[in-house]
């Protein structure tokens, strides 16, 4: 766990998203970088925001170079890359601001502000990228891609990954100091105390599985729904897009039950499916994307301190393995009605693993994530930098 630095008065830091966020959206792309903000603020840092599309991050660069040239100390620049490559994150997508971005890191960097940038995804790379994108925009987009991992290389102090296993994606362009930072959860009191009552005074029965997200393409739920059809005593909550389950439920009508509950929540709404189940999925096909991919939506569980069923040899997989607080299955029909039917005979294991759970989450909230990278970072903090391995 990521201890706070003693703090004389103030201090300041530079939040940089070369992009516009909107915090309606609920995608990981969006949730991530408004709640690594949230963090650096939580544990009490004034943050200088550059944030937007390329005009407003302008003038919010010129502001901070002012304030430097005029005495201003800051800790460190965090940054947190787009999905798009930084030169395209225009609405056109056409790189009207060439030099904006890297042209500031270089600045901070001349002036002795160290650096720390999280690269999101490297998605591009994927033989699934080139089936979804035109030919046209991979000409244009992945040189944009290999041209920011280059930047990279020269600029930053410390590159953040998902996870330590996605370096081997990036291998070839020698990046020395890279490490760890996974998505965060978000540690909410009344749903901890919520989640402890209802473990403990709940009674052996049915078991109850809820997931949220996507029902296509890498979100496939073909094989967990075949798996649990003859199954009796589970009965499962999808949540998704409305129009996402219009396009895919003709797709899954033949593995569908009454036990079977397709729900498009939000809010407070989607909070009561969290509270009323016992175990949450994210349970795929592995592949060498999900080898070291970390979903969000992994954390988010963890915050609602719920046991996750996850398939063995993804990234997830390792963290549950990591933390014992849920259960890992090869990605077959036989292993997943295993795991469910052990899990019904042994109905006490769900309290073990809330309590692991409940562990996990106090070591990976979004405010550890800020403390890993403010002592990653800066400089004269009295206590060692503390590198989070997976």
């Amino acid at each position: 766990m990521y201890r706070n630095c003693h703090i004389e008065g103030v201090r300041n830091c530079i939040f940089h998203v070369p992009n516009y966020i909107d915090s309606n959206v609920k995608s990981g792309s969006q949730i991530r970088p408004i709640k690594m903000l949230e963090a650096f603020r939580e544990i009490g840092y004034q943050v200088d925001i550059v944030m937007g599309y390329g005009r407003e991050r302008k003038e919010q660069i010129k502001k901070i170079k002012e304030k430097i040239l005029c005495g201003q100390k800051y800790d460190f620049l965090y940054s947190e890359s787009s999905t798009m490559p930084t030169l395209l994150t225009e609405k056109n997508h056409i790189p009207l601001y060439p030099l904006l971005d890297f042209g500031f890191f270089r600045f901070c960097k001349i002036r002795g502000i160290r650096i720390g940038i999280f690269y999101r995804d490297i998605y591009w790379k994927f033989e699934e990228y080139k089936q979804e994108v035109s030919k046209y925009k991979q000409m244009i987009s992945i040189p944009m891609y290999k041209y920011d991992l280059r930047k990279y290389r020269r600029l930053t102090d410390v590159l953040y990954l998902p996870s330590l296993q996605m370096r081997d994606q990036i291998i070839e362009y020698n990046i020395s100091n890279i490490k760890a930072l996974p998505p965060g959860a978000i540690k909410n009191r009344r749903i901890i105390a919520e989640r402890k009552r209802y473990y403990e005074t709940r009674k052996d029965g049915n078991l109850k599985l809820f997931y949220v997200g996507g029902v296509k393409g890498l979100y496939d739920l073909t094989v967990f729904l075949k798996a649990i059809y003859n199954e009796k005593y589970v009965y499962l909550t999808i949540c998704c897009k409305k129009d996402e389950w219009e396009s895919e439920k003709r797709r899954y009508k033949p593995y569908l039950t009454e036990r079977v509950e397709i729900v498009h929540l939000s809010g407070d709404d989607l909070a009561e499916c969290y509270l009323k189940a016992d175990i949450c999925s994210c349970c795929f096909e592995a592949s060498e994307y999900r080898s070291f991919a970390m979903p969000i939506k992994l954390l988010e569980y963890i915050g609602y301190v719920t046991p996750i069923i996850v398939t063995k040899g993804t990234e997830a997989g390792n963290f549950v393995e990591k933390f014992q607080c849920g259960f890992c299955v090869d990605y077959n029909e036989e292993d997943i009605v295993q795991v469910l039917k052990d899990i019904y005979h042994q109905q006490k294991v769900l309290l073990e693993k809330h309590r692991k759970t409940l562990v996990c989450l106090e070591e990976n909230t979004w405010v550890q994530r800020a403390y890993q990278v403010k002592e990653d970072l800066k400089e004269n903090c009295n206590e060692a930098a503390i590198t989070k391995e997976n």
